[in-house]
């Protein structure tokens, strides 16, 4: 015996939980937050002690109990709620209090912490007590396989006698708590029961209430079979003739071709007979659909393999057994899937011999996107791959098949011959037929090419998953969407177990059915947004062999439980941010960035997508509605900022939606005067309402102390910010504000740290070893950066905040037309130098400094190919840009040349640790 301290849970009368039973009972709302609590702070199931109340004033607990394991609990759909909390208990072992166990307790009050001690007594009860128990449950068992009338409980039945048969002496106990917990007994003889701690008296016992069941039970049989047989005539005359009136009414509806409720009958078959009717030639032909497609997998593999075997599973398990449902299910969804070797190749080799196939391909990605080069050039390299390998296949499968025909041939001709009579001469007829080759389909479905597993990232709206869509239609492929968001359960990818009720097949086995073949295109939507490791599994674990080109070709789903090739399968990841995407994971993907669009791209998006769309979705015509060109870019610039194009599409819909309107009345007459189907950019206030974005960015100070730094927002959108920087009294040190992270401060204190190692070059001091900020009257600088409301973090602040530091203290202004990005390089890592090192974000940051007029940026020099690359033409061609690599090249640019002095004459001595 052991003790242990456990929560006590109050079981309220009559309800008593035995050892080997799983109960499910409301719990009251203190009791289930505790759960709750105790939930999150284990990582396994939490065990709890279920304790039985005893009905008294007041109700207090009983001295027994039983440890229970917590299987789930449910809680209700909101907190304002009055439902209670659902718990389900799974029965361990008997427990005893041992305080305070017969003192009164809350019933409405939550969950109290009590010491128990574990009853677990070994050994076995005597044989003769073994020999009684097992008589008195075979007559209990018996005589409820009688009394049920379904065939599943019959079945059950039949089970535990079975079991109980082979029942060993130990674990006789066993079997006596699983009888008892199943028995509808009295709550006094269940309180009984759960002192009986010895296996002796607990066989002894739950021999007893087996007797007094099997009594009542035959008791009651009596009574209701001496009932039965006392009906009048009268009365099952009475009940008779109701049967048939009710069966002449539904014949007479069938008659006139209409249901019982009036609705006319599908016309599926003879006398109005609809498919949901069930008819036992239904049932047979899709048996028979189900043998075909068996028989149509190619022999001797795994599939085939345990597609026959659980055919006859099913053919020996009788039609009415759960079992045959399980099987029969199972079975739909094995001969469901696309297997590789009984499917053929994903595009016809007709159209992949067109010498058109990729300019095709081309021109419908061109079609449905705007831009996205980099993203069509890797598709037209994965199209030409496949285009390649596909027609080099061809071409050694037309061998192949010339060999088997020559190879026949020979075969052919040596039979035709007479037959030699030593073996030396068979020998030397056969020596010269040609081998044939022996490769099974799934060899040579194992031989294409590897789809790749892209992962686009990118800010909401930038076209990730309508791109799935565009690249489905131009591969000429089914296309199926998963989404990931919000995804915990790792069944959810790798589906459950066949022991489980109700149990299926993962998502990605369902997209698989549903595409019908085995080379779609599957789209993981939000791949970010999936749940990580908790008692449910890991879901992102489990993607890692679905998205391994190595590994996916034999994918095990839990249920299937057969190995199904996912390696021509394209998958297509969407994230907003790799921050939350575990590392191996991410390994397994092709990075695809997707940066937001500029105006210029906005403006041919919604001129060419987006108000076509519109017009069709609210009934209108181009002619109906016309945007001109200025009206087009305010909604752009003013109603809308964000790196994609969502709610330029709303304001879009909003204006063609307005206009509707007007068409409508002018239309029906309710409007007089002519119908204006231009929209100018002063109408658009009427329309959309007061602009959400003013021109605050472009209305620039010059002052000391004030730069403009590079960002890039929480929606992907590229802006400019201010660094302000002002001195108040104080004793040298540094203030920050502005809802900073831990990243950017640590940028403010280099920043101030590099000034001050260089103040004396500065001439902000008289001699090296003077802080700048105590010369003569100590002060504090305080950093701020606005929207103090708006969280900002980030590495990219540090150049911006060194120029302001050194305008605050030498009094020379930034020109209100720079802006710039870098982080700067402290004492801490290089010395006395000052490094700009490399930033992300570049082309954001870039577009923004263009939208607020910024006609000169400073950047790193590392960033000088992300420009080249990423910026459009149109945009570098209205800016100038200054890569640096030090601060002193940075602070140049900023202020000009020769604007902040230099000592240069004393030589700076560096050390290297």
């Amino acid at each position: 015996m052991s003790t242990a301290t456990l929560p006590v849970l109050a079981l309220p009368a009559p309800v008593v939980l035995l050892p080997t039973a799983r109960l499910t009972l409301p719990i009251p709302r203190a009791a289930g937050e505790a759960l709750l609590d105790l939930i999150h702070e284990t990582e396994t199931q939490p065990v709890v002690a279920a304790v039985p109340v005893i009905s008294s004033d007041p109700p207090v607990l009983h001295a027994w109990g039983t440890a229970a394991r917590v299987v789930r609990l449910v809680r209700p759909p909101s907190r304002t709620s009055k439902q209670p909390f659902l718990l389900t208990l799974h029965g361990l072992s008997r427990v005893r209090l041992l305080d305070e166990g017969k003192g009164a307790f809350n019933a409405a009050g939550g969950v109290v912490e009590r010491t128990v001690e574990y009853q677990t007594m070994e050994g076995a009860p005597s044989p003769e007590t073994i020999a009684t128990f097992k008589a008195a449950a075979h007559k209990l068992l018996d005589r409820m396989v009688q009394d049920t009338s379904q065939q599943s409980r019959r079945d059950s039945y039949n089970k535990i006698a079975n079991t109980l048969d082979e029942l060993s002496d130990q674990r006789a106990p066993w079997m006596a708590d699983l009888l008892v917990a199943g028995l509808n007994t009295e709550h006094g003889d269940r309180l009984d029961y759960l002192k009986a701690v010895t296996p002796e008296d607990r066989v002894k016992r739950a021999t007893e209430l087996c007797v007094k069941h099997a009594s009542i039970s035959e008791v009651t049989r009596k009574i209701a079979q001496s009932i039965d047989e006392s009906l009048s005539k009268q009365q099952k005359e009475f009940f008779l003739r109701q049967q048939l009136a009710a069966i002449q009414r539904e014949l007479h509806n069938l008659t006139r071709g209409t249901s019982t409720n009036g609705t006319p009958l599908a016309e599926g078959g003879p006398g109005g007979r609809s498919e949901l009717d069930d008819d036992e030639q239904a049932e047979q032909d899709d048996m028979a659909d189900v043998r075909a497609r068996i028989e149509a997998m190619v022999q001797g593999s795994e599939e085939r393999k345990t597609a026959v075997r659980e055919w006859r599973r099913l053919k020996r398990i009788p039609q009415g057994s759960v079992e045959h449902g399980v099987i029969r299910n199972y079975l739909d969804w094995l001969t469901s899937i696309p297997w590789p070797s009984s499917v053929t190749a994903s595009v016809a080799l007709e159209k992949l011999r067109d010498r058109s196939f990729l300019t095709d391909a081309r021109k419908q990605l061109d079609e449905d996107h705007f831009g996205l080069e980099k993203i069509k050039k890797r598709l037209i390299e994965y199209l030409a791959v496949v285009r390649l390998k596909e027609l080099q296949q061809a071409e050694r499968d037309a061998r192949e098949a010339q060999l088997e025909a020559q190879q026949e041939e020979q075969m052919a001709l040596i039979k035709a011959e007479p037959k030699p009579e030593t073996k030396a001469q068979q020998g030397a007829l056969t020596k010269g037929v040609l081998p044939a080759p022996n490769r099974t389909p799934s060899q040579k479905a194992q031989k294409r090419v590897k789809g790749p597993i892209l992962l686009f990232v990118g800010p909401p709206g930038t076209g990730k998953t309508s791109l799935g869509q565009s690249i489905a239609r131009a591969l000429d492929r089914p296309f199926q969407r998963i989404s990931l968001g919000g995804v915990r359960d790792e069944a959810e990818i790798r589906g459950h177990r066949r022991t489980y009720v109700a149990s299926g097949p993962g998502n990605i086995v369902q997209a698989l059915r549903k595409a019908g073949r085995p080379d779609p295109v599957i789209l993981l939507d939000e791949i970010d947004k999936v749940g990580h490791n908790n008692f449910h599994g890991d879901p992102a674990a489990a993607l890692l062999e679905v998205l391994d080109p190595e590994q996916n070709h034999s994918f095990n789903d839990h249920y299937i439980n057969v190995p199904i090739d996912l390696s021509q399968v394209l998958f297509i990841c969407t994230s907003n941010t790799l921050e939350t995407i575990s590392a191996p994971l991410l390994d397994r993907c092709e990075i695809v960035q997707l940066s937001g669009y500029t105006y210029d791209e906005k403006m041919h998006i919604a001129r060419k997508f987006l108000l076509p769309k519109q017009l069709q979705a609210n009934g209108l015509s181009a002619e109906h509605v016309r945007l001109t060109e200025p009206a087009l870019l305010h909604v752009a610039t003013h109603y809308t900022r964000e790196a994609g194009v969502r709610s330029l599409d709303r304001a879009i819909g909003a204006v063609v939606r307005h206009k509707a309107v007007e068409w409508a009345e002018h239309a029906d007459g309710a409007r007089t005067g002519e119908y204006r189907a231009a929209v100018e950019e002063h109408e658009l206030e009427k329309i959309l309402g007061i602009a959400r974005w003013d021109e605050e960015e472009r209305e620039r100070e010059e002052r000391r102390g004030l730069v403009y730094g590079l960002v890039v927002t929480s929606m992907g959108e590229g802006g400019i910010l201010p660094v302000e920087t002002t001195v108040v009294p104080g004793t040298g040190k540094l203030r920050l504000t502005g809802s900073l992270g831990e990243v950017i401060k640590e940028s403010g204190e280099l920043a101030l740290s590099w000034v001050k190692a260089h103040a004396y070059d500065l001439y902000l001091t008289k001699t090296r070893f003077q802080d700048p900020l105590k010369v003569q009257d100590p002060v504090d600088i305080h950093l701020h950066l606005p929207s103090g409301a708006v969280k900002k973090d980030g590495p990219s602040a540090g150049v911006a905040m060194t120029c302001a530091v050194v305008s605050l203290l030498t009094g020379a202004c930034v020109p209100s037309n720079i802006a710039m990005t870098g982080e700067a390089s402290g004492p801490s890592q290089i010395t006395l130098r000052g490094r700009v090192g490399a930033v992300g974000g570049i082309k954001e940051k870039v577009l923004g400094a263009h939208r607020a007029q910024v006609t000169k940026v400073i950047l790193p020099w590392a960033n000088r190919k992300d420009v080249e690359h990423d910026v459009p033409l149109e945009v570098r061609a209205d800016m100038q840009f200054v890569f640096v690599r030090t601060i002193e090249e940075a602070l140049e640019a900023a202020f000009g040349k020769g604007v902040i002095g230099w000592r240069q004459n004393d030589v700076l001595v560096e050390s290297r640790l």
